[in-house]
């Protein structure tokens, strides 16, 4: 399979869901080539951002499943080769 690059963004609002925000990125290792949290205190957020190098299926299932938590907005950016 074709691998992909890309980069997703992700705004935790739910604080109380970020355990499976972590449990869902733990899973999905193997594409993640790096990660950046930042915990934005004043607004109550998390955002994080992570560099992913994988098939689009893995990437795809990694991004629907945090798009599925409560209170997490996920948004994608992949190379199209």
């Amino acid at each position: 399979m074709d691998k992909r690059l890309g980069v997703i963004g992700i705004i935790v609002e739910n604080i109380e869901n970020a355990h499976i925000v972590n449990e869902i990125l733990h899973n999905f290792s193997d594409v993640i080539v790096g990660r950046m949290g930042i915990p934005y205190k004043e607004k109550r957020v998390s955002v994080i951002s992570i560099i992913v190098d994988g098939s689009m299926d893995s990437i795809s299932a990694m991004t629907g499943k945090l798009g599925n938590i409560n209170g997490v907005s996920v948004k994608s950016a992949i190379s199209r080769k």
